[in-house]
């Protein structure tokens, strides 16, 4: 069987998306954040930044796993990631709002350059050194950031999900599909069989007929052959007796 009957969807591995990509090293900053400026020990806080950060990115692999099998698990999945961006979202907000921290808008003289930089492909080999060096205030709105890219591309991958499962169906549409390609191929096949052998049966038929109207002028080429040498030796002998 050939490979244009697979039924199972192919996607990219979930590491080459630039979501995942940046919900990765949203997690390892986080995981920072937490340990440089929140306590240790008696704060939830640090459970569920983690917790929602680790979410994010587990969700986006294992929706992107699940695809092969289950458009709907890859949707909802997906969803997750997004919703647990939401949360962690909340608790950088919640972190400056309760200290007075300033969350930096669009406007902010610093916000063009930072957007830039974690747009930029020098960010992912730079950002766990740097994460070392900021403030509370720097670190946090650069997080809020990353939470903002990343929601906003989760909701760019929901669509094409959606998208595809509208215009290819689900795993049983998939299979349903595929085995009847399969059987409307063998079907074709069959069919074409049975016409070249109908076909190959009327050239044997002709063949035999043609080889038996060649036997019958054989045989009479050969009779005449033999009546005409019996008339000859007959005509001989009344020659011979002549004399």
């Amino acid at each position: 069987m050939s490979n244009q009957h697979l039924f199972l969807p192919q996607h990219g591995h979930y590491s080459h998306l630039r979501v995942y990509k940046v919900v990765e090293a949203l997690y390892d900053l986080t995981y920072l954040f937490c340990q440089r400026f929140l306590p240790p020990y008696g704060d939830r806080t640090v459970d569920q930044m983690v917790q929602a950060a680790r979410s994010g990115k587990q969700n986006i692999a294992e929706g992107n796993q699940a695809a092969a099998t289950s458009s709907e698990t890859e949707i909802k999945l997906t969803n997750v990631a997004r919703a647990s961006l939401e949360e962690l979202l909340d608790d950088y907000e919640d972190y400056l709002r309760t200290r007075s921290l300033p969350i930096w808008g669009m406007q902010h003289p610093r916000m063009a350059s930072l957007r830039q930089w974690t747009r930029s492909k020098a960010f992912f080999d730079q950002y766990k050194d740097k994460g070392t060096q900021l403030t509370d205030e720097e670190f946090a709105n650069l997080c809020i950031t990353l939470c903002h890219q990343a929601i906003y591309m989760l909701g760019q991958l929901l669509k094409t999900q959606q998208n595809r499962f509208v215009t290819e169906g689900g795993i049983k549409e998939q299979m349903h599909k595929a085995r009847t390609g399969y059987r409307q191929q063998q079907d074709a096949e069959l069919e074409t069989l049975r016409q070249e052998n109908a076909t190959l049966h009327q050239q044997v038929a002709e063949l035999e007929a043609r080889l038996r109207e060649m036997s019958n002028l054989s045989n009479q080429n050969i009779q005449n052959i033999q009546s005409n040498q019996s008339n000859q030796s007959n005509q001989n002998n009344q020659n011979n007796q002549s004399f």
